[in-house]
């Protein structure tokens, strides 16, 4: 699966942003998807999940109530509604696709993933 992120930009805290993943090649084989992080010298991190064909979904207790992921079956796009940002939030944003019959609740470690995107930039300034 070819992954591509868009939507990172520079923006001020507490403003909104919303990134895009599309999903193309063998998109039948994924199973979920989730978007992961890494800020300026940190690790990388799990932000949020999702399955594409119930639609269920796992957060980061440090996006829980901020961020939302939604996916679009029709086209092979997940998404993630970033809200209230704070700089904290800097970071390069990854999307993954695993072939894995997880629960969602276990699709928080990168290990499970088997393709991802190049990564899109998310700078928020305080």
């Amino acid at each position: 699966v070819h992954l591509v992120e868009s939507g990172g930009r520079l923006v001020q805290a507490g403003d909104s942003l919303r990134l895009s993943c599309a999903a193309s090649g063998d998109t039948g084989s994924s199973y979920g998807m989730g978007w992961f992080r890494q800020g300026p010298g940190k690790a990388r991190e799990f932000v949020a999940a999702i399955t594409w064909s119930e639609g269920d979904t796992h957060y980061a207790d440090s996006v829980k109530g901020r961020f939302t992921i939604s996916r679009d079956n029709a086209k092979n796009t997940v998404y993630l509604q970033m809200n209230n940002l704070k700089p904290e939030d800097t970071a390069a944003y990854y999307c993954a696709s695993t072939m894995r019959l997880l629960r969602v609740s276990l699709m928080d470690d990168s290990v499970w993933y088997d393709d991802w995107g190049q990564g899109t930039q998310v700078t928020v300034s305080s």
